[in-house]
């Protein structure tokens, strides 16, 4: 069988290229009607992921692990999935003041791709490997490998050569778990730590990745990062306290969140962000166990960076 055969009928075999029942007189549809199919599908997305919860968690403790060790969260994607692995990372230095290099996205066909489609860019293996190379992927790090069709050349070949370099893996589809038992992707499945397989259903247009199994996959995503800076001590109560201010927004807004959590005034959420050097956190500190700034970080010091252990003059014990 040649190349192009053998793909053809692997692809026709995927959950994410069949023809959905609900949308097959689309084309014939009022605007109205149009997209109402498209959120009754949607409705959908959020309960697959509901099923992959257990999974989710495995990969979140996966990227606490690997950050508490000096290692880096590095997405792995082509298309639509490697744009969402791109935007989730590059979200996590503003919010949550984590480096640029600690969590990374990667596309194939590069940093165009994000704006215009390389057509072709992600059906080599060598590319995604070589990619994990040039990178110095090792044992301290998590690559996560985002993929709704499963079978990605460029993804798999990054999530293979990561296990060969030591690193522990992640896969995101939206085709069946059952689907890595399969000979065509054995080889791929002894390559995966944990595996995150949301089932979406087939697309309103076949084919058409970019809907639910993208929306799927950003939820996937937001739920790793999001957990994760949560367990590293990035958020207090449900507020973001470790955010960068490089911006004047995010000026205001830390003054907000320091007013909120305190009950102090604007003036006073000014003076005590100016005394602790714009630091969330040690500001914070000063003012709910009132402290100095000194005294504050030492706190913070002790409490591996978590605000409510550290007002409360403890070291951090992890709640399971």
């Amino acid at each position: 069988m040649s190349e192009s055969k053998a793909l053809f009928e692997q692809l026709k075999h995927l959950s994410t290229e069949q023809r959905n029942p609900a949308s097959m007189d689309i084309d014939a549809r009022s605007t109205e009607e149009i997209v109402c199919i498209i959120n009754n599908e949607d409705k959908r997305v959020a309960l697959a992921v509901e099923t992959q919860i257990s999974w989710i968690a495995q990969a979140v403790e996966l990227a606490v692990r690997a950050f508490k060790s000096g290692g880096r969260l590095l997405y792995v994607g082509a298309g639509t999935s490697g744009r969402l692995g791109v935007l989730d990372a590059a979200e996590c230095p503003p919010t949550y003041g984590t480096p640029p290099e600690m969590i990374q996205g990667m596309i194939a066909g590069g940093e165009q791709a994000m704006f215009r489609a390389q057509e072709g860019a992600e059906d080599k293996e060598e590319n995604g490997a070589r990619e994990m190379d040039s990178r110095s992927v090792g044992p301290n790090d998590l690559v996560c490998g985002i993929a709704a069709s499963l079978r990605t050349p460029y993804v798999v070949g990054a999530v293979k050569r990561a296990k060969q370099l030591g690193a522990k893996t992640l896969y995101v589809t939206t085709n069946p778990r059952t689907k890595l038992s399969e000979p065509d992707f054995e080889a791929l499945a002894r390559a995966i730590d944990v595996a995150i397989c949301p089932e979406v259903g087939p697309e309103v247009v076949m084919g058409s990745t970019r809907m639910k199994s993208g929306t799927a996959q950003k939820l996937v995503l937001n739920m790793i990062t999001t957990a994760a800076m949560i367990r590293l001590g990035k958020v207090y109560e449900n507020m973001m306290i470790d955010l960068q201010m490089t911006n004047l927004k995010l000026r205001e807004r830390a003054k907000r969140i320091v007013m909120t959590i305190t009950g102090v005034s604007y003036e006073e959420a000014a003076d005590h962000l100016d005394k602790a050097d714009y630091h969330v956190k040690t500001a914070l500190v000063m003012i709910r166990a009132g402290v100095s700034k000194d005294e504050a970080r030492r706190r913070l010091e002790r409490a591996d960076g978590f605000v409510r252990a550290a007002i409360e003059g403890k070291e951090y014990r992890i709640l399971h």
